[in-house]
């Protein structure tokens, strides 16, 4: 499900300058005359106007939608522009009062006492959630067994009640966290909107030493601004939460606190008892204030696992007081959680100086060289699909590599495709590898299992995958007019 499109264009005709881009329309000028002299013509896309402002907001109250758009000014032999016309953005006011009449009722009411369905019969209309498309206007007439559909809801109604979703043009969108409906932009580790977990880092360790009496040992420091906490350990020992004033939020005072969820430094903790030896916390921040973690022994430690995202700026004074209070700490792993082979002995980690941490070589060989016009042919023009898409996430099953795409740009396909698609790669270390949160320029085959329960989209090793930019676009558009027919 992606942003909505207009064919919203102008046409740009000899002696209409437009806006005063005299330097601009000079080169365009001097391109054209070009491409005249080579016997060729105008080629590529048209050109976007700047974004007008945004419109005021759908609703007087709530939850609405505001739009703006912009023009494709082209040349009748040019493309169409590539992308959206039109944009759409989440506006949020002040609440509506208690007994404010939902939006969708209103626009049901609209036809009360109107004649509809051919004859002069009227009817009393309240919404009906039962329908197919829940972004069409479909109204129940009071004390009769039918409904009725009166075309596209209004922009901004939410698409069922309580819902996040908001129509749009007729199409039920969320929001991403630009405010941007059908951007799909998540934010990422560190909380940052469509970043790549680049501006924070992982914080992972088991603390694994055993006291020698029963009571209250530390564990570690979760420092202010620390995000997507999680902790567990398999023991009947319990862990337990103190605030930076030495109140304890759970499992204090040798009082087993019961599972549940418990406010503490600015986030919500999930705490879960399991009925067998098993506890795990949950909470995911970004803390207001130091927490403190400890366990309360019962029997000896085998080992409580903790893990937090921590903004980078934040790292060093964090390192120096957990090492102040004897807290040997591992470095922070950057970006993705990957897998972990499991923590070395501890005479292994003696053995490693603490402020040298040596490089991990990189498990994967390197990949065959796929560059080349005669790879590009040979892949676009065997593939069933080709088309620019951002990579959301990456994930390993087995001895296979899934990709979530969102697909923006499609130029060859010999079936539907959806906005968000699955494109696995064989291996855990496929070639070429593909990063998320970037851009490429995809062909993929399509892989239907021979008892029809698998349909897949496969990207071959060692096939057509490059970091999309305009002059690869430009070659793969060149190579759709070298495929035989």
């Amino acid at each position: 499900m992606g942003k909505l499109r207009s064919g919203a264009a102008e046409w740009l005709v000899p002696g209409h300058t437009g806006r005063p881009r005299l330097f601009q329309n000079l080169l365009l000028l001097l391109w054209t005359l070009f491409s005249c002299s080579l016997g060729g013509s105008a080629q590529g896309p048209g050109e976007w106007t700047p974004w007008g402002s945004w419109s005021r907001c759908s609703s007087s109250c709530g939850r609405g939608v505001s739009v703006r758009s912009r023009r494709c000014i082209r040349f009748p032999e040019e493309d169409p522009c590539w992308g959206d016309s039109h944009e759409y953005r989440l506006c949020q006011l002040p609440e509506c009062p208690l007994g404010a009449v939902p939006f969708r009722d209103i626009q049901c009411a609209l036809y009360n006492g109107r004649p509809v369905l051919g004859t002069q019969k009227t009817y009393q209309w309240v919404p009906f959630h039962g329908a197919p498309n829940q972004c069409e206007l479909n109204c129940l007439a009071e004390g009769h067994t039918f409904y009725h559909s009166f075309g596209r809801v209004l922009d901004g109604t939410p698409c069922t009640p309580g819902a996040q979703g908001l129509c749009v043009a007729g199409r039920c969108l969320s929001a991403g966290c630009d405010g941007v409906l059908g951007s799909g932009a998540l934010e990422d580790r560190c909380g940052r909107c469509g970043g790549a977990n680049d501006s924070c880092l992982f914080v992972q360790r088991v603390f694994r030493d055993a006291g020698a009496y029963a009571g209250y040992w530390n564990v570690t420091l979760i420092p202010e601004g620390a995000r997507h906490i999680h902790v567990a350990q398999r023991s009947r020992n319990h862990l337990a939460l103190v605030t930076g004033d030495g109140r304890y939020v759970l499992n204090g005072n040798w009082a087993a606190s019961p599972p549940g969820t418990y406010e503490a430094a600015g986030t919500h903790v999930v705490y879960i008892r399991a009925p067998g030896p098993e506890e795990t916390l949950h909470a995911a921040g970004p803390t207001s204030q130091d927490l403190l973690l400890q366990v309360l022994l019962q029997e000896p430690n085998p080992g409580v696992q903790f893990e937090f995202w921590l903004p980078r700026e934040r790292y060093g004074p964090f390192q120096a007081r957990a090492q102040t209070l004897g807290w040997a700490l591992r470095q922070p792993q950057p970006r993705e959680v990957e897998p972990r082979p499991p923590d070395p002995p501890p005479a292994a980690r003696a053995a490693v100086p603490t402020r040298a941490p040596t490089l991990v070589p990189d498990p994967c060989p390197p990949c065959p060289d796929t560059r080349g016009r005669a790879h590009r042919l040979l892949h676009y023009c065997g593939s069933d699909f080709v088309f620019q898409a951002r990579v959301l996430s990456r994930h390993h099953q087995a001895q296979e590599t899934q990709y979530e795409v969102r697909i923006l740009l499609i130029y060859k396909n010999r079936s539907p495709l959806r906005t968000r698609e699955y494109v696995w790669a064989p291996g855990y270390c496929p070639c070429p590898p593909l990063a998320p949160h970037r851009e490429y320029l995809l062909a993929v085959r399509r892989l239907v299992s021979p008892d029809g329960t698998q349909d897949r989209l496969l990207l071959p090793h060692a096939g057509y995958a490059r970091p999309w930019s305009p002059a690869e676009d430009s070659r793969a558009r060149l190579a759709s007019r070298r495929c035989p027919l």
